[in-house]
């Protein structure tokens, strides 16, 4: 990969997007994300991701220059859907994709960072959907993301008037998880990370699998789905060691079976 290197670091794979000036999202560094999701899928020593940016941004947006190279509405389309269809399999990724958000997070770049299923903010980072400045609307599920997560009002604030809004604000609204000071980002998203790591990886994908029936499904069929694997879960070799270490009083070893 040309814009993305990761090392892993007790069980997290440390993902770093290096597309200077802004780690723009230009549609190589987008397939680069998938690339990313390929190149641990199966690796057992990775069992989360923290996505962070190089440089003064997480990510400034869309490769706007990119834009004057596409000459019809169709193609238009395409490369929406295209970067939603990366951005839904970061969601529903089986090991969980954390963002690590400084600087700015800004069209695309908060795009990627709301598929992701935690987000970290520095304090003072800035986060919106800048796009109708430019005379278009978010392509990569922005206009449908972010209502979910800061309510329908607060969601049309932002898109109408462009504003971004800081880290702190996104904390409170929900948007992100924590804000920290930008120099203790990294590593307190890497401590929440860890920690993650060491849980057993059946238990994380069920969890994850319900988290989107929370978020797209009805109630009723989101009741019955978590019944169901909770029982597939409950016989696993993980269960069975998560309740051994649990009545011997040890930390589980977690295998991922």
């Amino acid at each position: 990969m040309e814009f993305i290197s990761y090392r892993v670091e007790d069980g997290v794979a440390v993902a770093t997007i290096n597309r200077p000036p802004a780690n723009a999202l230009s549609r190589a560094l987008i397939m680069e994300v998938d690339e990313l999701l390929s190149a641990v899928e199966n690796d057992d020593a990775v069992r989360a991701i923290v996505l962070h940016g190089e440089g003064r941004f997480f990510s400034a947006g869309a490769d706007i220059k990119e834009f004057t190279q596409v000459t019809s509405g169709e193609e238009f389309s395409k490369l929406a859907a295209s970067g939603q269809k990366v951005f839904e399999r970061v969601e529903t990724f089986h090991k969980p994709v954390i963002a690590a958000i400084h600087g700015a997070a800004l069209g695309g770049g908060l795009e990627l960072a709301m598929s992701c299923q935690m987000r970290f903010v520095s304090e003072n980072a800035k986060l919106g959907l800048p796009e109708l400045q430019l005379g278009l609307i978010p392509g990569f599920a922005g206009t449908q993301r972010l209502p979910r997560y800061v309510g329908v009002a607060k969601a049309a604030e932002m898109l109408l008037t462009s504003d971004p809004i800081s880290g702190t604000e996104a904390a409170q609204l929900g948007l992100a998880n924590r804000a920290y000071p930008e120099e203790e980002l990294l590593s307190q998203t890497l401590t929440i990370a860890k920690k993650i790591a060491k849980k057993s990886p059946v238990s994380v994908k069920a969890a994850i699998d319900m988290l989107q029936y929370a978020k797209h499904a009805g109630y009723y069929d989101g009741v019955e789905a978590e019944a169901n694997s909770f029982g597939t879960v409950f016989v696993s070799d993980d269960a069975k060691e998560g309740i051994q270490a649990f009545l011997e009083k040890r930390e589980a070893q977690f295998k991922g079976k």
